[in-house]
This record gives C-alpha cells, structure tokens and sequence, in this order.
C-alpha cells in the first residue's frame, strides 16, 4: 500500500507538536592534579564548599577548598584514587552536600563515614538522609541537664557524674583504660532506651572489630550503632566520621530519643584534618595545625545538647576521649577540647601501673554540669567520700616523710584505703546506682574498717548476692524513691551486720 505525501506530512506535524525540548545544564570542570587523594579541579565556578563532586568510574569526592582559580576537593570512595583518576578526567557537580543515612535500619549495623555497610549484612535501606553538617541548637532550644546518664562505674556516677546531654571528655595517655570505660558505659544503657554510637577513628581494624564482639557478647549491640573510620582508611574518611555519627545521633534526638555518641579518639582526628589541610596547602599554624583546627572540635561538639520540650525534650550525650603523650594536658589538642567540653575524666599512669581499675585521677577530673543531674540517693552518699578521698592522697602524701602518726591519722588512712579498694571494678561489670549508693555508704560509715582491704572486693560481691537472697527490698526501695532515708540505713546497717559477723567467721 502506498503512502500519500500529505498523510506523511501529517503524521510528523502531529510527533513534532507532542515533542518538548529538555535543555539540561551541568556544571563540569576538569582534574588539573591528582595525588594523596586531593585532586585540584579548574571550573566548577558555583560550587558550594561541602558538596559532593561525581568523578569519572563512579568515584565521589567532596569540595573543602575554593580558590580563585580552582577547587581543591577530596576524594573517597576507592582504595587507590590517585590510579583511578588522572589528570584531564570531567569532575560533575551533584548539588547535594554531604549526607549519611540515618533512623532505625543503622541500629546494631557497622558502617563507614558515609553510611554504607562494612559488617557483611547487605547494603543500609533507609529512606531518610541527613546532611553531615548542621547546625547546633540555639539557647532558646536547649534546656539545662537534669537527668543523669548513668556509666554504672562507681567513681564516675559518685564524684564526676554525667547528664543526658552533656559533653564530659575522656582523657588520657595510651592503654590506661579509656575505651574500656566507654564500652562499660554502652553496656549499662541496656533496658534504658538509650540509643548508643561509637566512632572508631584511626584504630586498627582489629580493634574495631573486637569492640563489636564485646558488645554483641553483652547484648548491647541491639542499640548500638558502630562508625569505622579505621587507620586503613584514607584521611577524608576519618575527617567525616564524627559528623557522620553525630548526623546519625541527630536524627533520634530530635525525635524525642536519648542518645550517647562516644568520639574514640580526636586526637586521631585532628591529625587526619592536619593532613588534609597540608595537602590542600592551606596554612599551617601551631603544631603545624591549621587556624580552624578548634572551629573543628568545637562545630562537632556543640551539637550534643538536651533539648527542650517543645523540640521532644531529646537528648544526645557526647563522650569525645583524646589521648595524651606522657601524661601532658597542656598540649594543643587536649586543652582545646578541654575548654569545650563541660569537664574531664583524666586517667592517669601510675593510678593504672599501680592497680587501681579505672585508673581516675579524682583531683584532676571534673563534671561542670553532673551533680544537678545526679540522683539524690547517689548526692547524698557522694558528698562524704570525695572527702574522705582527698584527706587520704594528702595524708598518703605526708606520710611518706616517715613520721610517726597518731591513732586519728592512722583510722583515717585505713579509712582511704577502703575507699580507694571499693572504687576499683572489674571490666564489663556495671554496677546498678542502688549496689552502688550501698557499697559506698557502707564505705563511708566506716562499716567496713575492720575488714582486711584485700578482702573487700570479695566482701563486696558476697555481700550483694546476700541481699539478694535475703533482703532484695533495700536494693528496690532505693531505685523507687531514689533516697537512703533513716529507715532504709537502719534496716541496711542490720543486713550489713549479719553478713559482716558470717563472712569474718568464714574468713
């Protein structure tokens, strides 16, 4: 059959009304170099610092320098970036800053600063993504700490308490115990709905993985949330991971849920952003650190807070640890988190050397927020065994000039001795605040004076399993009214004399 021009004509008038044109406009520059995973980029006029670049074979980068006549960008995404891209290559703007994943689909998952699965269990599928970089909340938003997050470690919950919403910085030279005390912390959270993160950064993989095994051993991996940023990854990665973790926390905290992010450790991190600085060529300052260097700690830090009731009343609990070299807190690093955190658990050498688990120099710690959010039963306690800790290290230190001492001198050092006995604690074994307001009073009322001290821990465990057996209402009348009255001391002092006359006959 043959087709008549007209009906030709027709049929494409009707295609060409039914077309619209699509104009598409993209951004593009070009790689001028490439090496240690910064590539400098010569175009991309408009765009913005922070923003996610798209190089060739998938590869994205982030935009951190913007120069007068080029970008300085780093890159992630692969293990050899400086072989995969070369010079000439077309980098694309995404127009989208920065985002990790974020809500319930990343509980008991470990993953990279950008999100994405590295514990063999498929890829993360969540709807919701949140920029890496936000800002904090205002005054008007927060609300002061008033509830207290308990470690379930006597000599933190006693003398340096910490509250919801706080930033209270771990520091202290290597192997004294800082990342033990941070995972008994994530291990007591458990059954108070209390949503943890911790972010590995610069630590072996080994390391990392051994944490995720002794929170999957203690059931405490169905809350938590594990970033790895480890020494293997490139600089760009550790730079990211606090914020992606503080992103991640964000988003439960503005849904009215209680979260702890513990930083391990920023020493580490710091030292990856000087990297990347260097290699940028931005200017170097003190320790060759570059200027911004606490806008850095201070920008991350800053988004810990308690919010107040109109926002949902959440809050995220920031715990940063940064490591020191021979016990020196004057240093760069240490006195700038120092001055932005809201006080400091020092751990100190000799204490660890010497025995004493968690090694807590108690003079040099502090809480500047902790004693409004610590529990009355605990306040009322507390106050007396700080005392009795400090006459102790005075009265140790005057002692060693060998002087003879009289009988108050010498009932107040056997005194400290129990006092330093009962604080030490074994690893992974947090204690309730009502096991440990009892061991403290006993402590304090100088119940336990006539026991040996290296039977006290001993004593210490027997005499809870005994209240447990016999008088399990002290230990949950305490949790209730969250007070040591008159009649419960009474009725704790007749339990704690029973025990006491059984275990001296039996010891």
């Amino acid at each position: 059959m043959a087709l008549k021009p007209d009906e030709i004509t027709a049929i494409i008038k009707k295609e060409l009304e039914k077309y619209q044109s699509r104009l598409r406009v993209e951004s593009i520059g070009t790689v001028t170099q490439v090496g240690d995973a910064i590539a400098r980029i010569y175009g991309l006029d408009d765009v913005m610092a922070g923003e996610l670049v798209q190089f060739p074979n998938n590869v994205t980068g982030m935009v951190l320098n913007l120069e007068e006549d080029s970008v300085g960008a780093v890159i992630f995404g692969t293990d050899n970036p400086d072989q995969t891209i070369k010079e000439g290559d077309i980098v694309k703007r995404t127009g989208k800053i920065a985002q990790v994943p974020v809500g319930d689909a990343l509980v008991g998952r470990v993953v990279n600063a950008l999100g994405r699965s590295v514990d063999g269990k498929g890829p993360i599928t969540s709807e919701k993504y949140r920029p890496l970089e936000m800002g904090a909340p205002n005054v008007v938003q927060r609300q002061p700490v008033n509830e207290s997050l308990e470690t379930g470690i006597k000599a933190i919950d006693a003398m340096i308490p910490i509250g919801r919403g706080q930033r209270e910085l771990i520091i202290g030279d290597r192997q004294t115990g800082k990342t033990a005390i941070v995972l008994d912390t994530i291990i007591n959270q458990k059954n108070k709905e209390v949503f943890c993160i911790y972010v590995a950064i610069g630590q072996k993989i080994s390391s990392i993985v051994e944490v995720s095994e002794i929170l999957r051993k203690h059931g405490a991996m169905q809350y938590t949330t594990i970033i790895s940023a480890s020494s293997r990854a490139s600089a760009s990665l550790q730079y990211l991971a606090p914020y992606a973790g503080c992103a991640i926390g964000e988003e439960f905290m503005y849904s009215g849920k209680d979260v702890l992010i513990i930083y391990d450790d920023l020493s580490k991190h710091a030292q990856a952003y000087r990297q990347l600085s260097l290699l940028l060529r931005r200017p170097p300052g003190r320790e060759a650190y570059p200027g911004d260097i606490f806008y850095l700690h201070s920008r991350l830090l800053e988004r810990a807070a308690k919010l107040n009731d109109e926002l949902g009343a959440g809050s995220m609990t920031a715990i940063p640890i940064v490591e020191t070299q021979a016990g020196d807190i004057t240093s760069y690093i240490p006195t700038n988190v120092i001055s932005i955190t809201d006080g400091q658990i020092y751990l100190e050498n000799d204490l660890f050397y010497a025995g004493v688990r968690p090694a807590i120099n108690v003079g040099l710690s502090v809480s500047r927020v902790g004693g409004k959010a610590q529990k009355k039963a605990m306040r009322k306690v507390a106050g007396k065994l700080r005392l009795d800790l400090a006459q102790y290290r005075e009265l140790v230190a005057f002692t060693q000039f060998g002087t003879e001492l009289d009988k108050t001198t010498q009932a107040q050092l056997n005194r400290g001795e129990k006092v330093v006995e009962i604080l030490k604690q074994n690893q992974f074994a947090p204690l309730a605040i009502s096991e440990q307001v009892i061991i403290i009073y006993c402590a304090t009322q100088g119940w336990l004076d006539i026991i040996d001290t290296h039977k006290i821990r001993k004593f210490e465990t027997e005499f809870f399993q005994y209240l447990e057996n016999n008088a399990p209402q002290i230990k949950r009348a305490i949790e209730e009214k969250d007070d040591l009255d008159a009649e419960l001391a009474q009725k704790l002092e007749h339990s704690f004399t029973k025990f006491k006359e059984a275990f001296l006959k039996n010891n």
